[in-house]
């Protein structure tokens, strides 16, 4: 292994670059660049060969080629230990490169902004930087490739060394993390245009690919006894949309798969709201004009499940609400952000783990994956909007505003419940919730039983049809004037017939909303 003598810089994400340049020319290492990083390093006094010089062709069509040419590839795929090889080199004229530094356009940041265009996101698929990573990567027993920049400090002292050399375990290792992300990217592409056709075999194609990052091992999974690890997919947001935890004990297993939940379920809602999470199950939820007033009334709702529980709200957090929560044992807080008066009023309790992340917005297309024994289930996300004026109502009274604020409330939390999902709600909040029970006339008690508030004129929504009349009678007989459900039993004439006797208003959605 020769000294590095030549090393190609060409990056999207320029961290920490200037500083890595500027070590690679102290120690007489030529840097051959392109457009923008080139000028990022020509404004930081570097020296700087431009690729148009190496190749004697100008970057054309925008952009999308500068790279591709005999001069840079053939100097980077050369094998230093074939002499045929070398003579190639010498005979066209052609200069090995020896480092090679590339990461790639954010294609996946880009596709997921909202207001990414079709062409956006199409100039964001790398052709060059792919191609430069994967030709460095495979001839890794001479020549060297970084792909992230948090690697430069390990290069430079290794360069910095007596033999001016990467040792072959970390080329090795690098290539393998060089492969890795464009594997990455590629199925972040090919996912994407699936998303963009509305046929099944385009977003559940014959062959499913994707690559993952392991980012933390939690001390076990759901129990002791269960190892655990958490994987990101590579180049992407991160879990959670990419959250920042600003105090707490590390985050278990459990903790993430109820934040999620929670998270997701306070997106759905645009007024200030909170939500109480316990066992991947909501036990409370409630708006108000402030996170404060939404607080007390999503406690109010079952104020013994929320012990130990998994809260999140749709707003930054701020004093009030911090203070309101002093005598709650909560394991998390999930919020889009914090005012300082917030984080220094939860600064006493130590273990309360903070995590802020951007609200929950679902991706076009996207795909939910579930492990059974020997693959995996593949769905589209349940993350379309609900209408309700899209309702229809099957009974002789239609229900009053009150009791339709109240069944909006109430048909949004029960997408997030366990099926069979009950939920009994007010105008503000819920009343009672009926989860995971095996038949629908079980959750309807349940919800009933656990009301800690009055019943008498709340309304209920169901995630699938009644199939028989007695869930509804058993809502009706506590005091439920209204209900929501998607019909389609073919005992719904029954069910209509008694909300009618009940003088229960009823609306059909036409959609369930099944969560096992």
């Amino acid at each position: 292994m020769l000294p590095v003598q030549r090393a190609l810089l060409s990056v999207y994400d320029k961290r920490g670059l200037v500083d890595f340049a500027r070590a690679l020319d102290a120690l007489g290492i030529e840097i051959v660049s392109t457009g923008g990083t080139s000028r990022h390093l020509q404004e930081a006094g570097l020296p700087v060969t431009s690729v148009s010089d190496v190749t004697g062709f100008p970057e054309i069509l925008d952009g999308r080629v500068k790279t591709l040419h005999p001069a840079i590839h053939g100097g980077i795929l050369a094998d230093r230990g074939r002499a045929g090889h070398l003579s190639s080199l010498q005979e066209h004229g052609l200069t090995p490169i020896d480092l090679v530094v590339v990461n790639l356009y954010p294609f996946e940041a880009t596709a997921a902004r909202p207001d990414a265009t079709f062409s956006d996101v199409i100039e964001m698929i790398d052709i060059g930087g792919p191609t430069m990573i994967r030709a460095a990567a495979k001839n890794f027993g001479g020549v060297t490739v970084v792909v992230d920049p948090d690697d430069y400090p390990q290069i430079q002292a290794a360069l910095e060394g007596e033999a001016r050399t990467v040792p072959e375990p970390l080329r090795r290792s690098l290539a393998l993390k060089a492969f890795r992300q464009t594997q990455g990217y590629d199925a972040a592409i090919a996912s994407w245009l699936g998303a963009q056709s509305q046929t099944d075999e385009d977003r559940f194609p014959r062959h499913l690919s994707f690559d993952l990052e392991r980012t933390e091992v939690p001390r076990y999974g759901e129990n002791p006894h269960q190892g655990a690890a958490i994987y990101q997919t590579i180049g992407g947001p991160g879990v959670l949309g990419g959250f920042t935890q600003h105090q707490g004990k590390t985050l278990s297993w459990n903790n993430l798969l109820d934040a999620d939940a929670a998270r997701r379920l306070a997106a759905l809602f645009p007024q200030p709201t909170v939500v109480i999470v316990k066992h991947n199950n909501p036990c409370g939820v409630g708006q108000g004009a402030t996170l404060a007033e939404a607080y007390e009334r999503a406690l109010a709702c079952d104020p013994l499940s929320a012990f130990g529980s998994i809260i999140a709200v749709n707003r930054p957090v701020d004093r009030t609400l911090a203070g309101a929560m002093a005598n709650l044992f909560v394991e998390v807080v999930v919020a889009p952000d914090y005012q300082q008066a917030a984080l220094d009023t939860y600064a006493v309790r130590k273990n309360l783990r903070l995590l802020a992340c951007p609200l929950f917005r679902p991706q076009a297309g996207e795909v939910e994956l579930r492990a059974i024994d020997g693959g995996f289930l593949a769905q589209s996300a349940d993350s379309q909007d609900d209408d309700p004026s899209t309702w229809t109502c099957a009974t002789k009274r239609a229900p009053t505003d009150d009791e339709m604020q109240a069944l909006v409330l109430a048909w949004r939390v029960s997408r997030s419940v366990k099926s069979n999902a009950i939920v009994i709600a007010n105008a503000h909040q819920t009343v009672g919730i009926g989860a995971g029970q095996m038949s629908r006339v079980d959750s309807c008690r349940l919800a009933t039983e656990k009301a800690q508030l009055p019943l008498a004129g709340t309304a209920a929504a169901s995630d699938a049809f009644f199939p028989f009349k007695d869930g509804l009678e058993a809502l009706a007989q506590e005091g439920i004037t209204a209900v929501v459900q998607p019909g389609g039993s073919k005992r719904d004439d029954e069910v209509i017939e008694a909300a009618n006797a009940h003088d229960v208003a009823m609306l059909m959605t036409g959609r369930r909303h099944f969560r096992h």
